[in-house]
């Protein structure tokens, strides 16, 4: 790799982070969603709606965001997705005591829309500028401004909540992210045809056998049972997580009645969730993607089982730390898994469907979540049912092995002996 063309790798990936470091709005609805309860008298469960719509939208819209990008490049709809961002925060802020209509569509199809288009461009061009035993941390590094995100952005939103009411605060946030997205999206950039990153062998001669993994369109992997395992371990594990995450702040008042550490710990989640990003990416380059998964789920289990009995603000800074980096985890082991399973050239669209489990998660992990807690006034049960659920993830590591790597001659062919039980 020539210097100019490692500054460029680093451009690209740098500019993904911050691209994600204002798509992570996502991640201070906890905030948000406790002045909708406190200042508008919302339930728990109509508070967690935009949530909900927005994760679900996000991940369908990551799935034809990612074959976009693919086709035409990530800057185009990385801008894309930050114009949807910024206006579904501006129209977020006309939704009232009375209405949540607005809040629906700006925050939930709109900002979700936008998250899926800049989420879905900001990973791939950046992996593909660098080697494959660089994948891990490549990807860790620019998901982890996701999951940082919410280090600047709660304590922001708690400031502009108690400073200019909900509305207001919905608009200034809206007014910067578009500008922010819009203009990092500008250094997003493919490599060139032909570019072979460092340490990589070029590509045989016509007529001769090459040793490169075999890259599979979105429906050659849709035939693969390594798809729906993945697709199952990231839905469990996405719903432990995303329910933790949209309900922090609520869970804090809970569990420590007149204590005020709502932001805080959200921002301490958000901590957890970048390094677990880049640690679990740096991890598993070493250990392997589905060794590295079982550890997360096994620890996600473990915490979420202990997670009522944190009654002291120590407990529940150290508890939501580590939900936060057991679930930032995720975000960086499962892009990297879909990119060593499936190749990276249709790794938009591919890393798409995979991450429509995300989605799922989101949504039934927010909404559960609060109607347990409308129903039973305590989240007792919604930390027992994600506990089972990564227990179930980890369970489905033993039979998740990568398909047998094939030899590719001049123009591929769909492979018709593969075994995709095969071990790496």
């Amino acid at each position: 790799m020539s210097s100019q063309s490692s500054l460029r790798g680093w451009i690209v990936t740098f500019a993904g982070t911050g691209i994600n470091l204002g798509l992570g709005v996502l991640y201070s609805w906890s905030v948000i969603a406790k002045a909708l309860t406190k200042d508008w008298g919302w339930t728990a469960s109509k508070a967690s709606l935009p949530y909900a719509v927005a994760c679900g939208v996000f991940a369908i819209v990551m799935v034809l965001a990612g074959r976009a990008q693919d086709k035409v490049g990530p800057r185009i709809v990385a801008t894309l997705g930050g114009v949807c961002a910024g206006a579904g925060l501006i129209i977020s802020s006309f939704a009232s005591e009375i209405s949540i209509f607005p809040m629906v569509i700006g925050f939930g199809l709109l900002v979700g829309s936008g998250m899926g288009l800049g989420y879905a461009s900001a990973t791939p061009p950046a992996v593909k500028w660098f080697p494959p035993h660089k994948k891990g941390m490549i990807t860790g590094l620019v998901v982890a401004g996701f999951g940082l995100a919410s280090v600047y952005i709660s304590p922001l939103t708690n400031s502009l909540l108690k400073t200019m009411g909900i509305s207001r605060t919905f608009m200034t946030l809206g007014i910067a992210f578009f500008i922010g997205i819009v203009l990092l999206s500008q250094f997003l950039k493919n490599p060139p045809a032909g570019y072979v990153p460092a340490n990589m062998p070029k590509p045989a001669a016509a007529g001769k056998g090459s040793s490169r993994k075999y890259e599979y369109e979105w429906h050659e992997m849709l035939r693969t049972p390594q798809f729906y395992l993945l697709w199952l371990m990231y839905a469990f594990a996405s719903f432990a997580g995303l329910m933790i995450i949209g309900h922090m702040a609520k869970i804090s008042t809970m569990q420590l009645p007149g204590v005020e550490l709502g932001f805080i710990l959200v921002a301490i989640l958000a901590i957890g969730n970048a390094g677990g990003r880049i640690i679990a990416g740096l991890v598993s380059d070493k250990l392997g993607r589905t060794k590295t998964m079982l550890l997360v789920f096994i620890s996600q289990a473990i915490v979420l089982m202990l997670f009522s009995r944190f009654s002291t603000a120590a407990l529940l800074i150290a508890g939501a730390a580590a939900v936060g980096f057991n679930y930032g985890a995720n975000l960086s082991l499962f892009p990297s898994a879909t990119a060593d399973y499936f190749g990276t050239k249709n790794m938009g669209v591919n890393y798409g469907l995979v991450f429509t489990a995300w989605g799922v998660g989101g949504v039934f992990g927010g909404m559960v979540a609060g109607k347990i807690v409308d129903l039973t006034a305590s989240y007792n049960m919604a930390f027992a049912v994600a506990a089972i659920l990564c227990l179930c993830a980890s369970g489905l590591t033993f039979v998740t092995k990568a398909p047998r790597t094939i030899v590719v001659k001049q123009a591929q062919a769909i492979p018709s002996t593969v075994n995709p039980l095969n071990k790496e």
